[in-house]
């Protein structure tokens, strides 16, 4: 073993950034290490914004070291492995950091593989997707003169669920604006059975959807991309039934089946990739079933060896993949390393899935989807001082909260240890 530290965090993104800040504020003496290779630290929630020409890419990025907690090692480097059993970590170089606890924040990847296709049609600008280059999507959007436009989401988890749908919308406000929408014919094509998993904020959608006249697909799941034909081939996901339902644009209310694969062109496709863990991760003893970290889902805490924690993209919990989520779960699972290091038991076990969606609808409108692990709808009181009487509602100051107030937050507060 090369060095040891009372805690290693593996990522410096949010995760990482909130857990070494806030830990450092409670105990200045802790000997902390963050391990990230990267230059750059991005906030991602602007992508979105970013995708539609409304907000600037350079501002999502800043340099890591400025970033580092004063007083937290940086190591500059990439895990490959763990060793848990005698609380060391692998890195690229060849060296092994020991730990006496390890906390597991390093998000998640794309991965192109899984779709056949997928990586030639993004290599040869086929496609557009905002988890890979936003401003490219925002070409792609100015470049639409008409067709179809199709918008669409993987099988896997993904980071903030919604993400594909909020750019669709954008793109479909673009479209009004520019006398495009008689011409554009958007369809929403998505592996699961409904628009969002919480009904107060799935019934606005839909009045949403309704409004810019998507057609909205569920049970489609991608499998294939020809770019040279311009087409994606999707497979019917619901397992009760083994055909596409296919909507036939006739107004008929009873869409006639079609076979269980169906073919599709597109003149505009924007999707997001299939995610999993790193490699690092899904190739190791610490994952569950599906291939993400095995963790309590209320504590935050490895359920095979009691000094590791996950929190973050990475960590095999069923709620959305979000920021908003990480800074619940960074409280939980300090509270419960401080007891461990006090030899008390760590007991904490209040995080209850909170995460939140903030649902980008049109410039200038956004809704706020705040839900747990039960998808109930749990809107943040402090909205009402933003005289945000419904959240599940459009409102031009939530777009505000989006556009303005969470960047400012996320720079200013979160990342510098600060519970907001």
């Amino acid at each position: 073993m090369d060095t040891h530290y009372k805690i290693v965090i593996i990522g410096a993104g949010t995760g990482g950034i909130m857990t070494a800040a806030q830990m450092l504020k409670k105990d200045r003496n802790l000997e902390i290490a963050i391990i990230d290779p990267a230059k750059y630290h991005y906030y991602q929630p602007a992508w979105t914004l970013v995708g539609a020409g409304a907000y600037d890419y350079k501002k999502t990025e800043k340099p890591m070291k400025e970033l580092i907690p004063e007083g937290c090692t940086w190591i500059k480097d990439s895990v490959i492995g763990f060793e848990p059993e005698n609380n060391i970590v692998l890195l690229n170089n060849g060296e092994k950091i020991g730990y006496d606890y390890l906390i597991v924040a390093c998000g998640l990847v794309n991965d192109l593989s899984l779709i056949e296709g997928l990586e030639e049609a993004v290599n040869k600008g086929i496609v557009c997707s905002n988890y890979i280059d936003p401003n490219y999507t925002w070409e792609c959007i100015q470049n639409f003169k008409g067709g179809n436009a199709i918008f669409t989401q993987p099988t896997t988890p993904i980071k903030c669920g919604g993400a594909p749908q909020k750019i669709m919308y954008l793109a479909c406000d673009y479209f009004k604006r520019n006398n495009l929408s008689e011409s554009a014919n958007v369809t929403f094509a998505t592996p699961g059975t409904v628009i969002f998993g919480v009904k107060k904020i799935a019934d606005t959608l839909m009045e949403v959807i309704k409004r810019y006249n998507i057609d909205f697909k569920p049970y489609y799941a991608h499998i294939k991309i020809d770019s040279s034909k311009k087409t994606i081939t999707f497979k019917n996901s619901d397992p009760k039934n083994n055909e596409c339902i296919i909507n036939q644009g006739d107004g008929s209310e009873n869409p006639q089946p079609s076979e269980q694969f169906i073919e599709l062109p597109f003149d505009l496709l924007h999707l997001a990739p299939p995610q999993t863990a790193p490699k690092f991760v899904k190739e190791s003893s610490l994952v569950n079933e599906t291939g993400w970290l095995d963790v309590d889902i209320n504590s935050l805490q490895h359920k095979k060896y009691s000094n590791i924690f996950g929190l973050g993209d990475v960590a095999g919990l069923p709620t959305a993949k979000t920021g908003a989520a990480i800074r619940k779960q960074v409280p939980v699972v300090i509270d419960n390393i401080f007891k461990l290091i006090d030899q008390k038991d760590p007991d904490n076990k209040s995080y209850e899935g909170y995460s939140s969606c903030p649902l980008v609808t049109g410039y200038g409108k956004m809704v706020l989807a705040e839900f747990n692990y039960k998808n109930e709808f749990i809107p943040d009181p402090k909205l009402k001082q933003m005289f945000i009487k419904d959240s599940s509602k459009e409102h031009w100051r939530l777009w505000l909260l989006k556009k303005y107030i969470l960047p400012y937050l996320y720079w200013n507060k979160m990342m510098k240890g600060e519970e907001v």
